[in-house]
């Protein structure tokens, strides 16, 4: 590959110039930088601008056969980082690609290019005066929304199911032909980003967790902003009372009273979101002692598990849907409903009690709180990236979370997704698979399972680990994979995997994996797009 790669940079030099065209081992290190401690070095990194230059980056790749690995800005931690998913491969960094193509606040959609974060999209519409909200993950505000999107990721809002709220992508190929999906293959189609399954075969899947092309735009759902938000926050005491709460919960979810994606975090979620490992009283390292994660709980006021929504309308939809509540969960877990007024309220209080520990304890609780409410209403937070910190040495970085980087920083992390159906006892059985796993492995286990749908509970099971411990990163590694497996097993499948988790996904009989290895075959025969990624054959 020597002749072929030098004269692929050079043609690439010519196409973008020098300074766009990194291959200095300096200049490709922070692309290695891996949650998982699995670094992989790419061969160059490219910043494309332009849909043009991307067309023009790929036919050179396929002419000279260098395979490439598209990313929008590289923040995709715990499933994989910026790395490309095998060595010999050319990453290109869609980061640049910040235009917001197009916005109409009447139809609530916007157009996005891959490079535009959720802070920045966020910005666009206030500045822009648009009566409409975004729906935002916890990820941090330099994230991508299209890159997340095409990981089928998922938010907080009504609209979090986010593969349901877009619609028709611009889409280079392996052999530099662009594919517009939906309607937007016919010239001056109204509806190209309102109807996302156009006429004939839906296409808009394959390019989503695949490797046929690279996606350079496409229509993003915005939503109305409502008069009122209300946070709901529910403490549910026991580990086992979780279950009776789900199966409460479902009701809600199915008819309605429950629009928005509801997240459920055991104790110890909720705590790595304040604090880092307390390395001084645990010089040994994970797990938590039993008293002292009691005494954590105790000091935070949480309790075994703890319930996140909102309701979104009017105030008097809203004091219905908190009366619905109150009945079908008022035995089962203490409620509390933030809003605006509660916490103008609670910040006064803060004021009046001084700097005193019940002063912090409820000014903590108040900022909390508005950065729930402002994750609600599409206002992307840093501060609930602080959970990837929990093992690394010397705690948050200065400034967090501004800038917060867990790939950068150090971060061991890494990430288990199994969907489940939505019932308390499937919860229970997850969760017991993994917990005896992660106890014999020595790990704390972080748990959140979020209703992504009606139906549906997708979990997020956190290996965290100090990533500057050789011993601890191998036995991370032996956790998840041995997790992973028994998940698996028991018919818990992934929704979101990283690259070293690709291979265990196929038996080698299974049909629908041959069938992606040929619809690969056809699209891009000389494996030119991110071979490897999602991609087990």
């Amino acid at each position: 590959m020597g002749a072929a790669i030098t004269q692929a940079l050079a043609d690439w030099r010519g196409l973008l110039g020098a300074a766009r065209v990194l291959n200095a081992p300096q200049e490709l290190a922070p692309y290695a930088a891996s949650t998982s401690a699995r670094p992989v070095m790419p061969l160059a990194v490219l910043h494309p601008l332009t849909h043009e230059e991307v067309v023009a980056v790929v036919r050179i790749a396929a002419r000279s056969g260098i395979p490439l690995y598209p990313l929008s800005t590289g923040r995709n931690w715990g499933y994989g980082d910026a790395c490309p998913p095998g060595p010999g491969q050319v990453i290109v960094d869609l980061g640049g690609m910040q235009r917001i193509l197009h916005l109409d606040s009447e139809l609530a959609y916007t157009v996005l290019e891959p490079g535009v974060t959720q802070a920045q999209l966020a910005a666009y519409l206030v500045e822009h005066g648009a009566p409409l909200w975004m729906d935002c993950t916890g990820a941090g505000p330099d994230t991508s929304l299209v890159g997340n999107i095409l990981e089928r990721g998922f938010g907080h809002t009504p609209y979090g199911n986010r593969m349901l709220h877009m619609a028709g992508m611009r889409i280079v190929l392996a052999d530099g032909e662009t594919l517009h999906t939906g309607f937007g293959h016919f010239s001056g189609a109204r509806a190209a980003h309102l109807y996302p399954y156009g006429v004939g075969p839906w296409l808009d899947g394959l390019f989503t967790q695949s490797n046929f092309g690279i996606v350079t735009s496409l229509g993003f759902w915005l939503m109305p902003q409502t008069a009122m938000v209300s946070h709901l926050v529910a403490t549910v005491g026991s580990f086992d009372a979780i279950a009776p709460m789900v199966d409460a919960l479902r009701p809600l979810r199915l008819d309605g009273t429950l629009r928005s994606v509801v997240h459920i975090g055991n104790d110890l979620r909720v705590l790595s979101g304040g604090m880092v490992f307390p390395a001084a009283e645990v010089p040994q390292g994970p797990p938590l002692p039993p008293h002292l994660r009691a005494r954590l709980c105790g000091g935070a006021g949480i309790g075994a598990w703890t319930v996140s929504a909102a309701l979104y309308g009017r105030p008097a939809q809203i004091a219905d849907a908190r009366r619905a509540l109150r009945r079908a969960l008022g035995k089962l877990a203490r409620l509390r409903f933030i809003d605006d007024r509660a916490l103008a309220l609670g910040a006064a209080a803060a004021r009046l009690l001084g700097p005193g520990r019940l002063g912090r304890r409820l000014a903590a609780q108040v900022e909390l709180g508005r950065s729930l409410l402002n994750m609600n209403r599409g206002v992307p937070d840093g501060r609930f990236l602080a959970g990837a910190y929990w093992r690394r040495r010397g705690g948050w970085p200065p400034g967090f979370p501004q800038g917060a980087n867990p790939a950068r920083d150090g971060c061991g992390m890494m990430w288990l997704a199994p969907v489940l159906p939505l019932r308390g006892s499937e919860l229970l059985k997850v969760h017991g698979l993994v917990q005896t796993l992660f106890a014999a492995h020595r790990f704390d286990l972080f748990a959140t399972y979020s209703m992504i749908n009606e139906r549906a509970l997708g979990g997020v099971l956190t290996v965290c680990f100090d990533r500057e411990d050789a011993g601890e990163t191998e036995r991370a590694h032996a956790c998840y994979d041995a997790a992973f497996q028994r998940l698996l097993a028991e018919g818990y499948i992934p929704y979101r995997v990283p690259p070293q988790s690709v291979a265990a996904l196929d038996d080698g009989l299974d049909s629908y994996w041959q069938t992606v290895a040929r619809i690969k075959a056809a699209l891009d025969p000389q494996r030119i797009i991110a071979p490897g990624r999602y991609a087990p054959r």
